[in-house]
């Protein structure tokens, strides 16, 4: 069967000097960016899946790979079982004192600080810096004169208010806050929702470069002081204008090797989640301008096509992992778990080149899928897609079944399961309901065979079409057409998975491969 998973399923890098936004067609929300010599680093928010809080590498600040993550789990019980909506928000990564140092915070736990010398190589366990609730966005600052600080946000759902940026001293070595600090900016006039800040120097002002607006709607701010504590003049310095790129804003500021300024930032698009563009960016009378000045106001928007920065070099197009062999003996840096992972939902070393599920109960009362923690799963990473999963189901009870899910707050599932007339292959659709959950099933048939391949085709729109083939050459369509959705703070995952609905048991599916290519790609046989 032909594999055409080879050619990027999206690129930014049009290969001719130039670039096209999105720079990626994933949903790496919250971004914030450093250059490290001739490397360039990007983190981003990455809620209750795990490992979470990817750091990615580019040369260029076109093509950029996951090369880790900061968080193996979090140290909190409840993220046994999916927190959605929860988890890691809105990380910062800076270098400083010869090492990388990321600050994250979770909304009911805290602010959590990592360190590394080499971020491929991983990352040390994490500080628990403040434990409070409703404190986000944090961002640390090392001054000229060796002090330590803190610019942070706050969530209303939690705290009460916001729209306010907080600076608190901070420990030169990360590890806890000095004070409670003060609020130093207060955006509930012009600049509500603000939050995400992120704190610069340049030719004696402080700079805080903070979204407003809110996520689908908003724009970029930057404030400006002498003084560290303020007042903060602030200013807009993108906005959609005129662009089809709705709430362009929430990033990071990079400088060049050569001398090029560039913002990173991201754009809300539903299903697909938050995804990544890259703007220039020029200094104004102290100002920063980012994108392009079409009214030459000092507001920029948001670009479509340009060229590509000036970084000393030509760099081969990079993306994201998506297919995968599983002919490794770790995960590859695709996948992420619907929870904290546990060991024994899984093996690659049962079976030469197979990644073994174990149909274990998904430890929620309902058995629904959406409940479940083993749920294995990666991002879109572009508008229009073929994914396909090819397994070998081997049953031990009632209950057993395997497949590949669309996750959102709604989503679909094809699915091969043991029932008491023997296995089936079915395609179930859940939905918020009343009560909390719903499935239903949508189509259900005699399974012809234990090995099988499932298939989802997703389309402009993120509307996906289900099938499923025995050969690899015939496919039957299942189910109906499904408008995926976005999930708590994400966009819609691709995903497998294993599980009993009513108890552990000792079956498990065998995953060959799963193959993400352009659409109507159909993976191998």
């Amino acid at each position: 069967m032909k594999n055409n998973s080879s050619e990027p399923v999206w690129q930014g890098d049009l290969e001719n000097g130039y670039y096209r936004n999105p720079i990626l067609f994933g949903d790496y929300s919250d971004p914030d960016v450093i250059r490290v010599g001739d490397d360039y680093y990007m983190v981003a928010s990455s809620f209750n899946y795990m490992p979470g809080l990817p750091v990615l590498h580019s040369k260029d600040l076109v093509n950029w790979k996951v090369i880790s993550y900061v968080v193996e789990r979090l140290p909190f019980p409840n993220y046994d079982k999916p927190e959605y909506g929860k988890g890691v928000w809105a990380p910062s990564i800076r270098f400083h004192d010869g090492k990388f140092w990321v600050f994250f915070a979770t909304p009911d736990e805290g602010i959590f600080m990592s360190t590394t010398t080499d971020p491929y190589k991983g990352w040390a366990p994490l500080t628990h810096v403040k434990k409070t609730r409703g404190w986000i966005d944090p961002c640390p600052f090392w001054d000229d004169d060796g002090n330590a600080y803190l610019v942070s946000a706050f969530a209303k759902s939690r705290i009460g208010f916001k729209s306010i940026l907080h600076l608190s001293r901070m420990s030169p070595d990360g590890t806890c806050l000095l004070d409670e600090g003060v609020h130093i900016f207060d955006g509930n006039l012009n600049h509500h929702t603000i939050e995400g800040p992120k704190m610069y120097k340049r030719n004696g002002y402080y700079y805080i470069f903070a979204p407003a607006g809110g996520v689908k709607t908003g724009w970029q701010t930057v404030l400006r002081s002498k003084n560290i504590y303020g007042p903060y003049e602030d200013r807009i310095v993108m906005h959609q204008g005129k662009t089809n790129v709705n709430g362009p804003h929430q990033g990071g500021w990079v400088e060049t090797q050569t001398g090029e300024h560039w913002f990173i930032h991201f754009q809300d698009r539903g299903p697909y989640g938050r995804i990544v563009h890259l703007q220039p960016m020029v200094w104004v009378d102290d100002w920063p301008v980012i994108g392009k000045d079409t009214e030459n106001c000092g507001t920029g928007e948001p670009v479509d096509v340009y060229k590509k920065p000036d970084v000393g070099g030509v760099f081969p197009v990079q993306v994201p992992e998506t297919s995968d062999d599983f002919d490794k003996n770790k995960l590859g840096l695709q996948w992420q778990w619907n929870a904290n992972p546990q060991e024994k939902w899984y093996s690659l070393t049962e079976r030469d080149g197979f990644l073994r599920l174990y149909a274990l109960n998904n430890s929620n009362e309902s058995g629904l899928l959406y409940h479940a923690p083993n749920i294995l799963t990666q991002l879109f990473q572009a508008p229009e897609f073929t994914a396909s999963a090819k397994l070998e189901f081997s049953p031990a009870q009632t209950g057993d079944k395997a497949g590949l899910v669309i996750l959102g707050d709604e989503y679909m599932y094809l699915t091969i399961e043991k029932t008491e007339e023997g296995n089936k292959v079915a395609c179930i659709y859940g939905s918020p309901s009343e009560n909390g959950y719903r499935e239903e099933v949508l189509e259900s048939r005699t399974a012809e065979s234990t090995t099988v391949i499932f298939r989802v085709d997703v389309r402009n729109g993120a509307v996906c079409s289900f099938s499923f083939s025995y050969d690899g050459e015939n496919f039957v369509n299942a189910g109906r057409d499904f408008n995926a959705t976005a999930g708590s703070w994400v966009g819609a995952k691709l995903g497998i998975f294993a599980m009993n609905t009513y108890s552990d048991s000792k079956g498990f599916a065998d995953f060959d491969w799963v193959i993400v290519g352009k659409p109507g790609s159909t993976g191998r046989g």
